[in-house]
């Protein structure tokens, strides 16, 4: 299992890193047709609306993922936990927030269906 939780991290690592305003073809790679998200304030967010935050992100922005664990679903579904922060924003006093993410295997590759970040408060 350790060699699907590494995957699933350079998976994540990609959507928050790569700049896919020069490979959007990467975004069909990485999200499910039928995506959806529940963004820090609640607000359930459509695949496009991910899309288009995922193309105009910063990509100097740089992201640490830390305590990342998998929990195997079914044979084609994990559920991915972790805590992901900002590394290099002088602007940004966030501790953080909690991430869940599920991703089904879809013949050997991976993809993004659902997503979920908490802020993390004190």
């Amino acid at each position: 299992m350790n060699g699907i939780a590494e995957q699933i991290k350079q998976l994540e690592l990609k959507l928050l890193h790569l700049d896919l305003k020069t490979e959007p073809e990467l975004i069909n790679d990485l999200l499910s047709h039928d995506f959806e998200e529940i963004s820090q304030s609640g607000k359930i967010n459509a695949r496009r609306d991910v899309v288009d935050w995922l193309i105009h992100k910063d990509i100097h922005l740089q992201w640490s993922l830390n305590d990342f664990r998998i929990r195997m679903l079914t044979d084609e579904l994990v559920m991915a936990m972790y805590t992901a922060q900002k590394m290099n924003d002088r602007n940004n006093l966030s501790k953080g927030s909690m991430r869940t993410s599920i991703w089904r295997r879809q013949g050997s590759a991976w993809k993004m269906i659902f997503h979920q970040a908490s802020k993390i408060t004190d």
